[in-house]
């Protein structure tokens, strides 16, 4: 199957998440089960050849091949914020999207705005979602596949399960993957029972700290992140930031960037949706 990779305000760290992939490789994915006819980083053409091997795709497989995207869309100043070709991204954005099959939005800039959208949201960065919703793009198929970056397995497997069946994987209310999204961070976690020991790290070189308490305290906000971090982890399932030490930032949720890195959620839970497990909240659950 043909698929289409548009980029655009974006790290590029998503595309190395796919790299790392191990459940597929990337090679094989490539190699065996799909034709990736457009990708800024991965492909070998660029300029007016990148650019005919996309129209191409999109003419021969027409109402067939997969659209990938990650990073958010610019609105602003007509989206001159960021071009391709000479045109702008929401321009490019709204005739591939025409001709897909399905979307896959991968990244949280381009499932929820990102740090591009970030206040005062200089571009009025959008995602594809709210393109959708307002109209400005064709209404597809969507996944959304949040994290900055996501899973590495995160990708893949949303991949070949299109493949397999022909469809996305049971998805949540924000259109995420069940099977990656359906839990929290914190219920999956391995520090989960010095939380319920209320055994925090004060600081990241205290004794707690150095004995791998819980990081509710220095800002961790897996409590209210929902993804499969603690399982399947990072560089082929060697570790993910908790287990290093450093706390959940909540990167697959909306507006992470705004609910203050390193604050503890006692401070900032107003920001998150009312199903979260800070001491308070699980406390009052007990009672």
């Amino acid at each position: 199957p043909s698929v289409i990779w548009l980029s655009f305000q974006e790290c590029t760290g998503c595309t190395e998440s796919l790299t790392r992939s191990h459940v597929p490789t990337i090679e094989e994915l490539i190699f065996n089960y799909i034709s990736l006819d457009y990708h800024h980083t991965l492909q070998a053409a660029a300029g007016e050849a990148a650019e005919a091997a996309r129209s191409e795709a999109m003419r021969n497989f027409y109402g067939k091949y997969l659209l990938i995207v990650d990073g958010s869309i610019p609105t602003g100043a007509g989206g001159a914020y960021s071009t391709i070709a000479g045109r702008t991204n929401l321009d490019l954005l709204n005739e591939c999207s025409a001709g897909a099959a399905a979307i896959i939005a991968i990244g949280s800039c381009a499932v929820y705005g990102g740090i591009a959208a970030a206040s005062p949201n200089p571009t009025a960065a959008a995602s594809v979602d709210e393109l959708m919703n307002k109209g400005l793009i064709a209404n597809k198929k969507l996944v959304n596949i949040p994290g900055c970056p996501p899973l590495p397995i995160a990708i893949s497997a949303v991949l070949a399960h299109f493949l397999i069946f022909g469809q996305f994987p049971a998805l949540d209310d924000l259109k995420r993957p069940l099977s990656i999204y359906g839990n929290t961070v914190h219920d999956r976690c391995s520090r989960v029972h010095f939380f319920e020991e209320e055994k925090f790290a004060e600081s990241f070189d205290d004794e707690g700290a150095r004995k791998g308490w819980c990081l509710y305290k220095l800002g961790c906000k897996g409590p209210v992140t929902h993804n499969a971090c603690a399982v399947y982890k990072w560089n082929d399932g060697t570790s993910f930031p908790i287990q290093s030490g450093h706390p959940c930032l909540g990167c697959s949720e909306p507006d992470f960037w705004e609910g203050g890195f390193y604050r503890s959620l006692d401070d900032v839970k107003n920001r998150y949706r009312p199903s979260d497990q800070t001491p308070a909240a699980t406390a009052e659950q007990g009672r």
